[in-house]
């Protein structure tokens, strides 16, 4: 993604969410949605099977 597709992302979530992002503040949490966006990326990209089920969850 560009910075200006970032920037409009934070923006609108800025705007929805209601909360003030400081110009200071901007290139750091566009650097950590790119981050956030290349690491999902990875999750969607692997590759499962059909019949994959998920691991059970143990509660102690």
């Amino acid at each position: 993604m560009t910075d200006a597709t970032l920037d409009a992302f934070i923006d609108a979530s800025a705007a929805l969410l209601g909360l003030t992002i400081e110009p200071a503040w901007r290139a750091p949490v566009r650097a950590n949605l790119a981050v956030s966006l290349r690491m999902g990326a990875l999750v969607l990209d692997f590759p499962l099977h059909d019949d994959a089920e998920p691991a059970p969850v143990f509660v102690a």
